[in-house]
């Protein structure tokens, strides 16, 4: 597990934690002032994330999910088990806040209850103590996938990357839903700062307008294109 962090403005508390054999990164967004954080993706190492959280004194109140797949959030996939928010719960009772269209996704991967969930729609917003995180549903990856909008900070799970984007051909993602999702993303401050789902390519995060330079798919402007390019 490798912690990375940088300064944040007023009471904003983000660290960028790489964990996992796929270059994973699961993020800790809190407020410095109140102490309360809340862990995006929490998969593969649940005891070192809540050593983690308590060794700084941290009060965990939620868990956020990209999307369902289970390397951000636990499950099986290609006969490995990935440890992830079944097993937060044993110690820290806090609701997953997944898109309503991701929802049932993760309770078939985590076996988690509907009540162990609770679901968000685009633009919704939670308070983590004086901080204010909203959510933005980005489909293309998966039907529900969902982006975390946090001041001028951007984590963008598997919808985008600092190099790419995610993947369009696994069962329930589609080409021209992630066309319209990149196009929203592109529409976010030159300043905002990207944080990815996956350390790929090796650049932990990038501002939207590194990015734009850096990214060849969002410098594609128009749909026909895209869905050639990505073979749909």
């Amino acid at each position: 597990m490798r912690e990375a962090t940088w300064e944040e403005p007023s009471d904003l508390i983000i660290e960028q934690i790489e964990i996992g054999p796929m270059q994973n990164y699961t993020y800790l967004i809190g407020c410095r002032s109140t102490r309360e954080v809340v862990l995006v993706d929490p998969a593969w190492d649940i005891d070192s994330l809540v050593s983690h959280i308590n060794e700084k004194d941290y009060t965990l109140t939620a868990a956020l999910a990209t999307h369902y797949h289970p390397d951000h959030v636990g499950g099986s996939f290609s006969g490995n088990q990935v440890e992830g928010y079944a097993k937060l719960l044993e110690t820290n009772p806090v609701k997953l806040y997944a898109h309503n269209l991701e929802a049932d996704g993760i309770k078939k991967v985590t076996e988690v209850s509907e009540s162990d969930i609770a679901r968000v729609e685009s633009g919704d917003t939670l308070r983590v103590g004086n901080i204010e995180i909203e959510f933005l549903h980005t489909p293309g990856h998966t039907p529900g996938s969902q982006c975390f909008k946090v001041k001028n900070t951007l984590i963008s799970g598997d919808t985008l990357f600092i190099n790419g984007c995610g993947r369009v051909d696994l069962p329930g993602s589609n080409s021209e839903d992630m066309y319209h999702s990149m196009c929203k993303l592109c529409s976010l401050p030159d300043d905002t700062l990207l944080l990815p789902g996956h350390n790929y390519g090796h650049v932990p995060n990038a501002t939207m307008g590194e990015t734009k330079k850096i990214n060849a798919y969002l410098r594609i402007n128009d749909l026909d294109t895209w869905s050639s390019i990505m073979g749909h």
